[in-house]
């Protein structure tokens, strides 16, 4: 068998817009546009990766009465929820939409309400290829800084913007930095219903380490039930996902959304 060499996959998307544009349009007497078969194009060959996340059905609702931070689901069961902050980016975002596609992974994008208005058709596609979206502020301000109306209006204006990409309401919500004091937290599930959700494993990647030590830490730190923490808006850490994901995988570890993971500590208390 002879294998086509890889090509990017924006190089294969301009070649088939080219050839459609040049060989499979064509009009017609009446002026409209006929779509033909173009038979001068071949899909290019692209490597698979050798392990792929279960169909996972688990149920995501949950209530308040789930509590007011979590950083972890159970540690009884091999599931942990991947989130990725600071997003959507316009280069970063789609190239790890397709390296999770490609493991049947779902993640949890814990999203800045300001680029959402920027890249409103990233966001849908988050939505549209199954992954859960997460509030993560507007401005991406500390918020153990701002006044309690400040905080509110960080939080609304987020959800509003998602709404308007998506027409899907954020479940959860994380603090930039981390940074949020208990009283905030319990007004921010009080009023808007959002658990704040912070993690159990921190590659550090935001301080750019190098895309080994990434994928070591994450590898090194990951038990069951946990919930890590990366960034979708640097690229070495996009670089990292693929074998990271591939490491994990082997682990046994099996890939759900953060609010699967709440439902599971729900159903555990009940």
């Amino acid at each position: 068998m002879i294998l086509r060499p890889l090509i990017p996959l924006a190089l294969a998307v301009s070649l088939v817009v080219s050839s459609c544009s040049s060989i499979g349009d064509k009009k017609t007497g009446d002026g409209k546009i006929s779509t033909i078969a173009n038979t001068g194009y071949r899909s290019p060959y692209y490597a698979w990766p050798a392990r792929r996340n279960p169909d996972i059905g688990l149920p995501s609702y949950f209530t308040k009465s789930i509590g007011v931070s979590h950083s972890r689901g159970l540690t009884n069961q091999p599931y942990i929820a991947m989130t990725f902050d600071d997003g959507p980016h316009a280069k970063n975002t789609p190239r790890l939409l397709d390296i999770l596609r490609q493991r049947n992974i779902k993640a949890t994008f814990y999203v800045i309400g300001k680029n959402v208005d920027m890249y409103p058709y990233l966001t849908r596609r988050i939505v549209a290829e199954g992954h859960e979206i997460g509030n993560h502020t507007y401005t991406h301000r500390n918020l153990k800084r701002l006044s309690d109306a400040q905080v509110i209006s960080e939080m609304s204006r987020t959800r509003t913007s998602i709404v308007k990409a998506t027409g899907v309401q954020p479940r959860t919500m994380r603090p930039p930095y981390g940074a949020l004091y208990q009283r905030q937290r319990e007004m921010i599930l009080n009023k808007f219903g959002y658990p704040t959700i912070m993690w159990a494993v921190d590659p550090r990647d935001w301080q750019r380490p190098g895309v080994s030590v990434v994928r070591s830490r994450i590898l090194s730190d990951t038990t069951n039930g946990a919930i890590v923490l990366a960034h979708d808006l640097h690229a070495p850490t996009v670089d990292a996902m693929p074998s990271t994901l591939d490491g994990l995988l082997a682990k046994g570890f099996k890939f759900v959304t953060v609010s699967q993971l709440l439902n599971q500590k729900a159903a555990r208390s009940r």
